[in-house]
């Protein structure tokens, strides 16, 4: 994440404290996963895949 990341951020209406929560909740996000994949944690069974119907 750049400067001009943040600026784009802002430009959309995103104040500081928005842009801090956005950024603790994606790593936060990232690191889960990643630990799930080295674990070769599964999905739970009634997570349906991105794109399929509700």
């Amino acid at each position: 994440m750049r400067q001009a990341d943040v600026d784009a951020l802002r430009a959309v209406g995103l104040n500081d404290t928005a842009i801090h929560d956005a950024t603790q909740v994606v790593g936060y996000f990232n690191y889960i996963n990643r630990i799930a994949d080295a674990l070769g944690v599964d999905l739970e069974t009634f997570v349906r895949a991105w794109g399929e119907g509700g």
